[in-house]
């Protein structure tokens, strides 16, 4: 019996251990997507304890602890942080299989060397050992990052956002981490939300020129584009029901945007015009700009109507989605083609019986442009486990080039879910080691860990155009 979650974790095989140990392992991390809160980085933010850094916003840990039966209380409510631990601890113990369980404890053993177990039973040595370590300097949000082997963050950024933190954070010279925006333009598309007017508001604030018409909005965000584009930014993210393409006249475009703006409802066949021409000018904007285009989809949100009225959006209440018809984003990615104007782009989907679709659509794209100018993103939310990632890997493997894939993300709030590249890279060289085990592919470590090495960081590095 192999100890619980030692060196050799998720690492089966001599070639697996030798991949992870010898070149993943060292090699830095790049977080190209995540959640994170510039702010918190530019004032080095002190956690007071671990329930601060654990479970404030993790909806991922809310949902399990519903699961578990835990009150409302003791997740989003009033009770202490102390209460709220424990009851994740009680949790955690029955998370046999998921990948919490193996988070949470990576988390532990590597920011507060604990390499025991957490359950209910030990939540108060866990709670006592992490709170004392939390109030440790070098347990700050900017030394967490440092500790990580950490060299570049994209947050995720409205356009309306004026950026101060990462100003602040570029200005500082104590912080040699780059940290750098990514263009977030949902609510400059979701026309048919109720708040849209005031969200228009805000961005012609912004950019500084009223918006009265389509035209003026593609004006209004190529001037933000150009901002950000100014403090550093490579890539945009998109959160899409599915990627649709419902192609109309630029004549019909702006009567439904004028309809909307004078307060009347549209209909789904106008929201779904209006977006594909939204979509289909900010690809062009991208490819012009040199930037990734990011393309999350397959999540049906809010489903619970009676928690959202109490805790509102991103509190644990999404699931899989499975209408995305591939061929419309087949379409859709042809229509920027066609004009030349395809930029590079990362397609995720939550539904992971969407990998084959996506690996066929990936070949149609691909060019000299760019190497793996269309690449499927890593397994996302739902799959960011050992099966889901396993899955999407040998998809991609099967259907297109492993050796190009730009690797993994955090997709988080959490300044300690770096400890998921570890955890990515450990399925990677298990992975890549059981075929080599089996001679499916040479044991040359040269060419292996040259591999390992790109999907980690460097072939993210190249793909974006960081200056590292």
């Amino acid at each position: 019996m192999k100890k619980f979650m030692d060196e050799n974790f998720l690492l089966s095989t001599p070639t697996a251990q030798k991949l992870y140990h010898d070149f993943a392992a060292p090699t830095p991390i790049l977080d190209y997507h995540c959640h994170i809160n510039p702010k918190e980085i530019a004032e080095n933010r002190k956690f007071e304890n671990i329930t601060q850094v654990w479970l404030g916003g993790d909806h991922y840990k809310w949902r399990q602890m519903r699961s578990n039966g835990v009150d409302e209380k003791y997740i989003t409510g009033n009770a202490t942080d102390r209460e709220k631990f424990q009851k994740w601890a009680e949790t955690l113990e029955k998370a046999i299989g998921n990948p919490l369980y193996h988070w949470s404890h990576l988390e532990l053993q590597r920011y507060f060397g604990y390499h025991g177990v957490l359950n209910g039973k030990t939540a108060e040595e866990v709670w006592n050992l992490c709170n004392e370590k939390l109030q440790q300097d070098d347990m700050r949000v900017r030394s967490l990052i440092k500790k990580s082997g950490v060299t570049l963050i994209c947050t995720t950024d409205d356009p309306a956002d004026d950026l101060q933190w990462h100003q602040k954070i570029k200005e500082d010279p104590t912080f040699d981490v780059q940290v750098l925006p990514a263009w977030r333009p949902d609510k400059a598309m979701n026309l048919e939300k109720p708040d849209y007017a005031d969200y228009l508001a805000k961005l012609s604030q912004a950019a500084d020129l009223p918006i009265r018409s389509f035209a003026d909005l593609k004006q209004a965000l190529r001037m933000r584009m150009e901002y950000f584009a100014q403090m550093g930014c490579k890539a945009s993210d998109h959160a899409l029901e599915y990627v649709m393409y419902k192609p109309a006249e630029e004549t019909e475009i702006e009567a439904i945007f004028a309809k909307r703006l004078a307060g009347n409802n549209i209909t789904r066949e106008e929201e779904l015009k209006f977006k594909t021409a939204f979509m289909i000018f900010v690809g062009q904007e991208y490819h012009r700009l040199g930037w990734a285009m990011q393309l999350h989809y397959g999540c049906k949100r809010d489903n619970n109507g009676l928690m959202y009225r109490q805790l509102g959006p991103d509190t644990g209440y999404d699931c899989i989605n499975n209408y995305a018809p591939s061929g419309e984003m087949a379409d859709f990615l042809n229509a920027l083609t066609t004009t030349d104007q395809l930029p590079k782009t990362i397609i995720y989907s939550l539904n992971p019986n969407d990998n084959a679709a996506i690996g066929t659509i990936l070949g149609c794209f691909q060019n000299s442009s760019a190497v793996g100018k269309i690449q499927q993103g890593s397994a996302w939310w739902f799959n960011d486990h050992k099966t889901g990632m396993t899955e999407q890997m040998t998809s991609l493997a099967n259907l297109g080039l492993l050796g190009n894939f730009i690797g993994m993300l955090t997709d988080s709030r959490s300044f300690l879910s770096y400890t998921r590249h570890e955890y990515f890279r450990r399925i990677l060289c298990e992975l890549i080691g059981t075929w080599v085990e089996n001679g499916e592919y040479p044991a040359d470590m040269e060419v292996l860990g040259e591999m390992v090495k790109n999907i980690s960081y460097y072939n993210a590095a190249r793909y974006f155009g960081f200056n590292l």
